[in-house]
């Protein structure tokens, strides 16, 4: 099983995360950008320093479980999976071709891909779903589900997020990458989210707040121990297309397909970052 010992450093994996985000999005085909550069700590650290997970025993029966609810975050799932030794990073050349396992939301023959995902809403009643088979077995199994902010608006959460509470499923973590924009916008502007913190509270739920961006700070949530009885939330506070300045904190940046002088420029900003 991975543990924080002899794991490497979760920024320079989040580093090379970005990396592969950006060469997937050069392809023929293109990729969601911005909500996977978001995402590169939260999945870096999970991976390097929060999960129970055997890259070689993927179905290992007392392994922690990952979902992906936010399933246009695939990329930087593949490109977490890849660093932690899922699967030889040349793989990732067979994204998008025709019959590939690697489509845009997360295929569940990908060795370390728990569930097929891309149905927003649907990621925590699946986790309830596992949290109570894990209190059925006996396990001492966790259940960690990353989220985007703007699936929090279907209905579907809410009442899954009731469940967790009212059935006392401490093993569930739900991860929300906070970075405030959709498709079509900003969160606020289309369907509010604030006093965000405030309605998990309210559901039940021990609620952490952290810069997404700081692999100490996520870190430092998601290993704490839970409060007995309520399940977890992280709201992690990020910037969707992370790391490269052009398209930043823009919601073009949802789906991009880079053509070779964005994709040498976008590289170029990563690597910039990296050395500072």
């Amino acid at each position: 099983m991975t543990t924080t010992i002899d794991a490497p450093p979760a920024a320079g994996t989040a580093a090379r995360i970005r990396e592969h985000v950006v060469n997937l999005c050069a392809s023929p085909e293109g990729g969601h950008l911005g909500g996977s550069m978001s995402l590169a700590e939260i999945l870096a650290t999970l991976y390097t320093r929060v999960l129970r997970v055997d890259p070689l025993d993927p179905a290992r029966p007392d392994r922690d479980v990952l979902l992906l609810s936010k399933g246009h975050g695939g990329l930087a799932l593949y490109a977490a999976l890849t660093e932690a030794g899922f699967f030889p990073a040349d793989r990732l050349d067979e994204y998008a071709r025709p019959g590939s396992e690697f489509t845009a939301h997360p295929h569940a023959e990908i060795p370390g891909v728990e569930m097929p995902s891309g149905s927003l809403g649907h990621g925590l009643a699946l986790a309830v779903g596992f949290a109570l088979g894990f209190r059925l077995d006996g396990a001492d199994r966790r259940c960690f589900v990353v989220m985007g902010d703007g699936e929090l608006q279907e209905g579907s959460v809410w009442e899954a997020a009731s469940v967790a509470a009212a059935q006392r499923l401490d093993s569930v973590v739900a991860i929300v990458d906070r970075n405030r924009l959709q498709i079509t916008g900003a969160t606020e502007t289309i369907d509010a989210l604030e006093p965000l913190a405030d309605r998990w509270s309210a559901f039940g739920w021990t609620v952490r707040q952290v810069d997404g961006h700081s692999c100490e700070e996520l870190e430092a949530a998601l290993t704490e121990a839970p409060v007995d009885g309520r399940p977890t939330v992280v709201i992690a506070h990020t910037v969707k297309g992370k790391g490269i300045p052009f398209v930043e904190d823009q919601p073009r940046s949802h789906y991009a397909k880079l053509g070779e002088r964005q994709h040498a420029k976008a590289l170029a900003a990563l690597r910039r970052g990296a050395a500072s």
